[in-house]
């Protein structure tokens, strides 16, 4: 009898004490928890951009760039919701010669853009050049959109993407929305 009373006791003291342990380290998980990048904080690996930008680009070097959840209210974590819009938005530069080889195909009939991108976020202004003569092409347009939704994968998302280039910089200028269904 005094056998099964001492297991007893020792479930019951596990049960009372073990409980607010796990409370208590499911709550330290939470808040330790990395959050994904917010949208001001710049990023310049350049891993992400080449899988989903360099198969019609070309190797990109020295970027600066934003990706984030267009619909995320910044109200802290949620359950996300059936499809997500994702902006990966900012400036790379090309391989020597690179933006010039572009703009110069004649398919694509490249005009001046008339100006800095519009709608950039603040974070990316300080790394696009003032004197920059962007150049633009709706039909590279459509063909880059094209090659990312033909060499991305499932996962990648369909993308719909705006594309500047300053072929005496060889910079590239990105802003390309990816939805995810």
């Amino acid at each position: 009898m005094d056998t099964q009373r001492g297991r007893t006791n020792r479930r019951r003291f596990l049960l009372i004490a073990g409980l607010p342990l796990l409370t208590v380290g499911a709550g330290l998980t939470y808040l330790m928890w990395p959050e994904p990048p917010r949208r001001s904080e710049v990023r310049t690996d350049l891993e992400p951009l080449n899988r989903r930008l360099g198969p019609f680009l070309g190797e990109l070097t020295d970027a600066h760039w934003l990706g984030y959840d267009i619909d995320d209210t910044g109200a802290g974590r949620s359950v996300p919701g059936p499809d997500s819009r994702i902006r990966v938005v900012g400036v790379a530069r090309l391989p020597a010669g690179g933006a010039a080889a572009i703009t110069g195909t004649p398919d694509h009939a490249f005009a001046a853009a008339g100006g800095a991108p519009t709608d950039l976020p603040d974070a990316l202004r300080p790394y696009l050049p003032a004197a920059a003569t962007w150049q633009h092409s709706p039909a590279f347009d459509a063909y880059a959109n094209d090659r990312g939704s033909a060499a991305g994968q499932a996962s990648d998302g369909i993308p719909t993407g705006r594309y500047l280039f300053d072929p005496a910089r060889d910079l590239v200028h990105f802003d390309v929305l990816y939805l995810f269904t």
